[in-house]
């Protein structure tokens, strides 16, 4: 779990702790082609969660003034970007996927800075971004409809893919450049202007995207960038009639809000939300495996992923083993500031997030499960100024417990042991969550049956519950969203509207 040493990473720390830090960059709003301050005339600073003290940028506290005015520029530049050929828009995307593989060590610098994941993360983070440009670039030279026989003589039927127009897109602080960077290609590319705002922990990676898309040739107005408080501006977002869609990722709870409003007027809305994701372990299992799988899948990004491992249901016959085998993974992770080569995992994003992780360790407790190791805050030392809590596992966890069926979003795994396949499947669905779920087993039967009965939009055998490829779809079931799908050959299609056209063509006599 010990994040592997590259020259790369020991040249940034050793220029990170030589280097004084400057007087932090402010960064202004990009509506309709210009850098511009909030009408509020205030701003917001961007914390290295690592170092507390530190000042990573400052950026705009906005106000519903800047998200109308964004709005305006969006509905300005739409007939002219809509109007533009999808392979010149691709050829844009695919320009910025590239412009950010030319930066792709510097961006994670940032991004480490800001949100506190480990460099070997942030460049995967980075990664996403640029595979999935690269590939919606070529959906702009796709097949766009189909084209279908009719009934009757001297007549055919074809389909067409049109832009909504204005899209909102709500981004997390968890993947700050992947998340808006699969939300935006594919909204851009469908002919739609944007405005985007981005979590406000984590500005500085979705500032770098506009910048870059801007960079590689996007008119002024189809891209409009707003900072500040989520729920005011959220919600201004969200309400305006002006707005043909929302794309939010986020939690469960601000997702049924923003359903809430959207279906006042039967806005369309996507909605990709939480997750109580469990891992199965069979007593046939590969458990070595199993263990290396969850301690990533489970500490990886401080557990801070809507696909974290949350849950282990373990066949009773290797519980234990298991548990040994966890236990000692997340003892032996070296727990640290991102930007430090040997760091397996950073800080949790705030410390707000400290307090509620460990309230989910005292629940645990008094639940009655057993703590095995972890269940604190970390603040001695070199931690002493950082967001830091302890890998955490629980055993003897029973299904109805608050820690297994609520999200902690936090380095927190609690084990359930159970007796059989189907108990272990009852327990995996028994929650309102339904977006990942894996299965350790050598048994192909039961592969087969998994694949089935699992209850969720992501399924992985004999891995972890994290991970996504760009050319496949992404998203859950339950209370993990509303049933569109972000990634693969039908994200564009979430940011088009279909249009069917009967031409008919009869002699004229």
């Amino acid at each position: 779990m010990t994040t592997t040493t590259s020259e790369t990473q020991q040249t940034q720390q050793a220029q990170h702790e030589a280097a004084p830090h400057s007087e932090p960059k402010t960064y202004l709003n990009y509506i309709g082609g210009e850098w511009r301050p909030s009408v509020s005339g205030q701003t917001f600073d961007d914390i290295n969660p690592a170092h507390q003290q530190e000042v990573v940028a400052r950026f705009q506290r906005s106000t519903p003034a800047d998200i109308d005015a964004a709005l305006h520029a969006a509905e300005e530049a739409l007939p002219h970007w809509r109007a533009t050929p999808a392979p010149q828009r691709g050829e844009i995307i695919l320009r910025a996927a590239l412009l950010l593989e030319q930066r792709q060590h510097e961006l994670a610098r940032d991004m480490t800075r800001e949100m506190g994941k480990p460099l070997r993360e942030t460049i995967g983070d980075i990664q996403t971004a640029i595979d999935f440009g690269k590939f919606v670039a070529g959906e702009g030279r796709r097949a766009e409809g189909e084209t279908v026989p009719s009934a009757l003589a001297d007549k055919m039927c074809l389909t067409i893919r049109q832009p909504l127009g204005v899209v909102g897109i709500i981004t997390p602080w968890n993947f700050p450049m992947a998340i808006p960077a699969w939300k935006t290609f594919p909204a851009l590319l469908a002919g739609n202007t944007v405005v985007l705002k981005p979590a406000s922990d984590t500005p500085l990676s979705a500032a770098h995207l506009t910048e870059i898309l801007i960079e590689a040739g996007l008119p002024a107005g189809v891209l409009n960038f707003v900072t500040g408080p989520g729920g005011s501006l959220g919600d201004a977002l969200v309400t305006d009639a002006r707005v043909a869609m929302i794309s939010l990722t986020g939690s469960t709870e601000v997702g049924k809000h923003v359903a809430e409003l959207c279906g006042r007027d039967l806005r369309r809305c996507s909605l990709e939300l939480g997750g109580k994701n469990a891992v199965i372990v069979m007593d046939d299992a590969n458990i070595e495996e199993a263990v290396k799988a969850v301690a990533w899948a489970g500490f990886g990004t401080t557990g801070q992923r809507c696909t974290a491992t949350s849950r282990v249901i373990v066949h009773e016959k290797v519980a234990r083993r298991f548990a040994e085998g966890l236990v000692a993974e997340a003892e032996k992770l070296r727990v640290g500031d991102g930007l430090a080569a040997e760091t397996g995992m950073g800080p949790l994003v705030n410390a707000g997030r400290v307090t509620a992780v460990h309230e989910y360790t005292e629940i645990g407790q008094l639940e009655g499960a057993t703590l095995l190791t972890g269940g604190r805050p970390l603040q001695e030392g070199e931690l002493a100024d950082g967001a830091y809590y302890a890998p955490t596992v629980f055993a003897d966890v029973k299904p109805h417990m608050r820690i297994a069926q609520e999200e902690v979003f936090g380095p927190f795994v609690s084990i359930i042991p159970v007796a059989s396949y189907e108990e272990a499947v009852e327990v995996a669905n028994s929650t309102i969550y339904g977006l990942s779920c894996a299965i350790f087993t050598e048994s192909a039967r039961t592969v087969f049956r998994a694949m089935r009965d699992l209850n969720a939009g992501l399924v992985y055998i004999n891995a972890g519950t994290t991970g996504a490829e760009p050319h496949l779809p992404f998203g859950g079931t339950k209370q993990s969203g509303n049933g569109h799908r972000e990634l693969g050959r039908k994200a564009v299609e979430e940011f088009s509207e279909v249009k069917t056209v009967f031409v008919s063509y009869p002699q004229v006599e």
